[in-house]
C-alpha cells in the first residue's frame, strides 16, 4: 500500500465531529505526527480568532495566528479586494452563523440551496487546497466538531471526507467542563449535555448519510486502546497503518498548527495516553449526575454508557 497519491487524486480530509471535551485534539496531534498528515485543530474558529473574536489567538506553534508561518498564507484567501482583514473574517462569521450551525447539519446535508451556502462552500474549498499545498499534506484532519461544517464536506470539488464520530459518556464530559481551563470558560452539566445530546444527534445523521467513509468511536475505547484505535482510523482512509506513531501507549509529538483545541495542544514530547481515572464519580454532584441522566438519555444507553443513576454507577 502507498502513501503517495497521483497528482490529481482527492484531497482527503478525516473530520472528527462529535461535542468537545471527547479527546479529539490528543487525537489529531497524533495523526499530525504521519508524514503527509496535518492537523488543523478546530479549523471552523480560524476567523473568529484569527479577527480577535474568539476566545484565543494563538496558533498551535505558539505565535499569534495572523503571524503563523502557515496561517498568514491561509487567512487571505477568498478575501475579496478593497476590504480589511477584519471585515472579510466578520463576513466569514456571519456566514458560518447561517449556514453551518449544528442545527443547519440535516440542510446541509441535502445540499447547497442557498447563495450563502454557496458561498462558505466556495471558500472552504479554496482554504482546504490552501493549507494542502502549504502543509505539503494529503491528508487534513480538521477536529471542529461542527456538525454543519462536517456536513458541507461531502459538497466540495476535489475533496473526499472521511468522518469520525467521537464520543465520550456525558458524566465525564459534564465533569470535564465544571471548571474553566487556561482559555476555556466553564460550563453547567445542564447546558454540556445540551449541547452534548444535539451534537451526537446531528454527527450521527452525518455518518448514517455516509457509512462507507465513517467510523463510530467512543472515547473510552480510544484511551483503552489508543494503537489499535489510530491502526482503525489509517485503514478507514485507506492509509498505510505501519505509519502509526504509537508505541505502547507513548507518543512523540512535535510542533503543530492547530487553529484551537484542548490547551494541551500545546505541549510535546514523549506523550504517554493515560487510561480514564473516572473522576466524574466524585467530582461531580448527585443533582449534576440527575441533569447529565435525563438530558443524556436515551443516546448515552445506545453509546453502550448504560444508566447514569444518582449515585454515579452504571
Amino acid at each position: 500500500m502507498t502513501n503517495t497519491p497521483a497528482d490529481n487524486a482527492p484531497l482527503k480530509i478525516l473530520c472528527i465531529t462529535g461535542w468537545c471535551r471527547n479527546g479529539s485534539t490528543i487525537i489529531g496531534n497524533i495523526l499530525n505526527e504521519i508524514p503527509g498528515f496535518f492537523h488543523v485543530g478546530e479549523l471552523h474558529f480560524l476567523w473568529k480568532n484569527a479577527a480577535g473574536r474568539g476566545v484565543n489567538e494563538d496558533c498551535g506553534c505558539g505565535r499569534k495566528l495572523v503571524d503563523c508561518p502557515v496561517w498568514s498564507t491561509v487567512l487571505p484567501v477568498g478575501q475579496p479586494a478593497g476590504i480589511t482583514f477584519v471585515e472579510h473574517a466578520d463576513a466569514v462569521i456571519q456566514r458560518q452563523l447561517g449556514s453551518v450551525r449544528t442545527r443547519h447539519t440535516w440542510r446541509v446535508l441535502r445540499g447547497l440551496r442557498t447563495e450563502q451556502i454557496r458561498a462558505h462552500a466556495a471558500l472552504m474549498t479554496q482554504v482546504y487546497q490552501a493549507i494542502a499545498k502549504r502543509s505539503e499534506s494529503r491528508v487534513i484532519v480538521d477536529t471542529s466538531k461542527v456538525p454543519g461544517e462536517a456536513a458541507l464536506l461531502a459538497h466540495l470539488d476535489g475533496i473526499t471526507p472521511y468522518y469520525v464520530h467521537l464520543v465520550r459518556d456525558p458524566r465525564a464530559v459534564a465533569q470535564s467542563w465544571s471548571k474553566p481551563k487556561e482559555y476555556v470558560y466553564a460550563m453547567g452539566p445542564g447546558k454540556s449535555t445540551g449541547y452534548w445530546t444535539g451534537f451526537n444527534l446531528a454527527s450521527h445523521a452525518i455518518t448514517k448519510r455516509y457509512p462507507q467513509r465513517s467510523m463510530f468511536l467512543r472515547y473510552e475505547d480510544f484511551i483503552a486502546d489508543p494503537a489499535g484505535t489510530i491502526e482503525r482510523l489509517l485503514r478507514l482512509i485507506d492509509s498505510d497503518p505501519a505509519a502509526n506513531p504509537v508505541t505502547d501507549r507513548t507518543v512523540e509529538l512535535h510542533t503543530n498548527h492547530t487553529v484551537t483545541g484542548n490547551p494541551d495542544r500545546f505541549h510535546t514530547g514523549a506523550t504517554v495516553i493515560r487510561p480514564s481515572d473516572d473522576s466524574w464519580r466524585t467530582g461531580l454532584s448527585k443533582s449534576a449526575r440527575r441533569t447529565v441522566a435525563a438530558l443524556s438519555w436515551p443516546l448515552s444507553r445506545r453509546y453502550g454508557y448504560g444508566a447514569a443513576d444518582s449515585n454515579g454507577k452504571g
